[in-house]
């Protein structure tokens, strides 16, 4: 059983493919097939995003397995899914979403208090130039650390 505050899944690719500006944390509307299926590790949030209808957040392209035990009804694993904000959170996003080259990704999921939340990013694409310059001050970082513990 997985405990409070416990990590599902995370997207890792989505810091290596966005410079994250904002992050919150938001609940999201599942079936209880759903919800077993996550806890047993099944889900997947690479090449998913939000967006925003009728002033609602709805999460696309996240990929949940479906339940092995299920009797009950079959889900499409790759259905839309609510996502639970406050209006006053929706209406600034979609005034943040508006004026720039801005998108919402979930970065993780997880579980707090037997409620599963997302992890939701206001990301902004990087370049293939900035990707590239991470990627260099991460190796720098590494190589510095690996230096400065042989003078230890």
């Amino acid at each position: 059983m997985i405990e409070t505050d416990e990590v599902i899944v995370t997207n890792r690719k989505a810091r290596h493919d966005y410079q994250i500006l904002e992050t919150m944390e938001v609940g999201i509307v599942l079936k209880g097939s759903e919800v077993k299926s996550l806890r047993d590790r099944r889900g997947n949030l690479n090449d998913s995003f939000a967006r925003i209808f009728n002033g609602e957040v709805i999460l696309f392209n996240m990929h949940i397995s479906p339940y092995p035990f299920n009797k009950m009804e079959e889900l499409d694993p790759l259905r839309e899914r609510k996502l639970l904000l406050h209006k006053h959170q929706i209406t600034k996003l979609i005034g943040t979403l508006n004026t720039g080259n801005h998108t919402l990704i979930p970065l993780k999921l997880y579980f707090k208090k037997g409620k599963v939340k997302v992890d939701l990013g206001l990301a902004k694409g990087k370049t293939q130039h900035d990707k590239r310059d991470s990627i260099r001050e991460k190796e720098q970082n590494k190589e510095m650390r690996r230096h400065m513990g042989k003078f230890r």
